[in-house]
């Protein structure tokens, strides 16, 4: 079932569309991600940097390293990872292993996983499975049904 943000996620969500869109436009793969705080500031954010060939530079893995150097863990545990896709298992580990509380997505991995299917696209190196199967006690949100069509079509170009 689609989640519905609220007006002040849905800023978050924007931005974490915009720095998709700056991803692809320098080569990149369409993924992009806001870490909140509880009080509503953005800390950090970042888009994914996997042209040069490191494939780990996600901006999920990049938000938990910047978390676990830069927030006490009550600080992490309370805030927000806004991001336009749903994080990979390897994201969702490290989001887990330094403990970042919630996660809101715009696109699930089931639905990026039928997109890149139907345009034919070779499937990743590592099975899309949900946030929840991999780090079950962090509460999660998603899909925006609102921006679902903006990713896929960033997506389709990619």
């Amino acid at each position: 079932m689609a989640y519905e943000p609220t007006a002040a996620e849905r800023v978050f969500l924007d931005r974490c569309v915009e720095l998709a869109r700056e991803a692809l436009e320098a080569a990149d793969e369409p993924f992009g991600s806001v870490l909140v705080s509880a009080s509503g500031e953005v800390l950090f954010e970042d888009r994914n940097r996997t042209a040069d060939g490191d494939q780990t530079r996600h901006p999920e893995f990049e938000i938990a390293r910047w978390a676990a150097a830069n927030m006490a863990p009550d600080e992490r545990a309370a805030a927000t990872v806004f991001t336009s896709g749903e994080h990979c298992p390897m994201c969702s580990a490290a989001h887990a292993w330094v403990g970042l509380g919630r996660i809101v997505y715009i696109m699930s991995s089931r639905q990026l996983v039928a997109l890149r299917t139907e345009l034919g696209a070779p499937a990743g190196p590592v099975n899309a499975i949900p946030v929840q199967d991999v780090a079950p006690g962090v509460p999660v949100d998603g899909p925006v049904a609102a921006l679902e069509a903006t990713m896929r079509e960033l997506h389709t170009r990619a």
